[in-house]
């Protein structure tokens, strides 16, 4: 594979923030009586890439979709308050090989997350000069899909040199849907429903895919 243009998924690929949000979603939860239990952190890799108004509901079984949208507008602001001073956890060797795949690729973000959300992660790492452009489900209330085609557009960039790396089915589909080739981060949150190659079992490996 040679490719100029990586497009990364964030949680699950770049990073894993379930320690620091956990407190939040508990603290919110708690605080308006809807759950019965802290979540604990691995409660939440079920969740990880889906849009969070989807989570909010599946966590809170029957809230009205009103409900869930102030419950989730609390949320976010927290989410990206919080993250823009404590962040996540970057899985191993991130930063060095995104610094050393900026010298050579164009890097982009395409994340199911919340507006903010992106911006956070690249403000606490000091990543701002490393990618190129970015978008989020917050930003366009458009699917993983869409947001790929967005940013493919934007920046002219063409499906020959470019890849999607992500860790989920959804981001293989949302690939796919671009005619994109996928590299699967096997460390991640989700699964795949078939095997997939190129696969990577640590993040320094894309270096030798792209």
């Amino acid at each position: 594979m040679s490719t100029k243009n990586l497009i990364f998924d964030l949680d699950g690929t770049l990073w894993d923030p379930r320690a620091t949000i956990i407190g939040i979603w508990n603290e919110v939860l708690g605080k308006h009586q809807l759950v019965k239990r802290e979540l604990k952190p691995e409660d939440m890799d079920q969740y990880m890439g889906l849009l969070a108004h989807d989570i909010v509901k599946d966590i809170v079984p029957g809230i009205s979709d009103e409900r869930a949208k102030e419950i989730l507008s609390e949320i976010v602001a927290q989410e990206n308050k919080v993250l823009r001073v404590q962040g996540g956890i970057l899985y191993n060797d991130v930063e060095a090989t995104l610094k050393s795949l900026a010298n050579t690729h164009n890097l982009f973000i395409v994340s199911n997350c919340q507006d903010g959300y992106i911006e956070s992660f690249l403000e606490y790492y000091q990543f701002n000069d490393l990618f190129v452009d970015f978008e989020s489900h917050g930003r366009t209330q458009k699917p993983k899909s869409e947001n790929i085609k967005l940013v493919m557009e934007r920046n002219h960039l063409s499906t020959e040199d470019s890849v999607y790396i992500g860790d989920t089915q959804t981001d293989y589909d949302s690939a796919k849907a671009n005619g994109l080739a996928f590299i699967f981060c096997e460390y991640g949150f989700g699964k795949l429903a078939t095997p997939h190659s190129p696969s990577i079992s640590k993040f320094s490996d894309l270096e030798l895919y792209v």
